[in-house]
């Protein structure tokens, strides 16, 4: 779309100043603007939008109800929302010896997410209706790649198993913590690595 000019949102300063940089690495700096706001206070005014683009982020919002109604207000009429949500998180030992230590490891994260008070596994569809939206469709997307795989898949890997890991210090026994350890450490190594998971993705009109 090379007629749009979009604009970022974020709380965190240090996202938006990568996301600056890399806009005008690719040359597209002059387009993409950057906005520091939490969104589960009041909106800032974004002017006239034609799209809203909510990628992984609603199940952080302290109030889903209070966050849509802010995006049905800001949408021109007409105008479209797109929710894309994690049916789960990604899986890369599919298979493999370390599938069941890896599969620990998720069923204790999603535990702190639930007790967290984050919104997994919502129905942003009938969410999107009450809030009157209208046509929603959704669709989804099951990914299952499997090996050989390129190396941003090793550099996926690595990055979503640190973070899982650390998470983690309280919640698994020793052993499992040690497993996760040499996993993290040994996957530049590994050609057995695969990416499986879930994606849905909403997309509404204001009606």
């Amino acid at each position: 779309m090379p007629g749009s000019t979009v604009t970022a949102v974020d709380i965190t300063p240090e996202m938006l100043a990568h996301l600056r940089s890399r806009a005008d690495a690719a040359g597209l700096g002059d387009r993409i603007r950057t906005v520091e706001a939490d969104l589960d206070q009041p909106w800032p005014d974004f002017g006239p939008v034609d799209v809203i683009w909510a990628a992984f982020s609603m199940h952080h919002m302290a109030d889903p109800a209070k966050a849509l109604a802010s995006a049905f207000g800001a949408l021109r009429p007409g105008g479209l929302l797109v929710i894309a949500e994690l049916d789960s998180f990604p899986r890369f030992l599919a298979g493999t010896p370390d599938e069941a230590v890896e599969l620990r490891g998720h069923a204790e994260s999603a535990k702190r997410r639930h007790e967290a008070g984050l919104h997994m596994h919502e129905n942003w569809g009938d969410r999107m209706r009450h809030t009157g939206f209208t046509p929603v469709t959704e669709r989804r997307f099951d990914i299952d790649l499997r090996p050989p795989l390129p190396a941003a898949a090793t550099r996926y890997a690595a990055v979503s198993l640190s973070r899982m890991r650390h998470g983690l210090e309280d919640r698994l026994p020793p052993s499992d913590l040690a497993a996760l350890d040499k996993i993290v450490a040994g996957l530049a190594g590994r050609d057995d690595l695969s990416v499986c998971t879930e994606r849905t993705v909403w997309l509404a009109v204001r009606g």
